[in-house]
């Protein structure tokens, strides 16, 4: 069967999506205790690498590095700086 049949890649995309969108949800909603929700994202990715394997876990830090891409582009633009000069002080310093 061929992986790259139509439809596939957007159902890749979809579940990446909502992987990503899982781990996130689980580190900004217990203000109060970041270790569960560290442990709750870890949680998600270790189910992710049991459902779909190292290609899973690929696509769902692909779509986290992109939705973070974004975020920090639309931060620079409010800033009046370079995202990457965001990006390095966010990651660097």
């Amino acid at each position: 069967m061929d992986d790259e049949r139509p439809g596939r890649r957007e159902s890749v995309d979809l579940y990446a999506r909502a992987r990503a969108y899982e781990s996130v949800q689980a580190l900004l909603s217990d203000d109060h205790n970041h270790e569960r929700g560290v442990a709750a994202a870890r949680g998600l990715a270790m189910a992710v690498f049991a459902e779909a394997g190292v290609d899973g876990l690929a696509e769902v830090a692909v779509e986290l590095s992109s939705k973070l891409a974004s975020a920090l582009e639309r931060i620079a633009v409010d800033q009046g700086i370079a995202a990457l000069d965001l990006a390095d002080v966010w990651f660097l310093d």
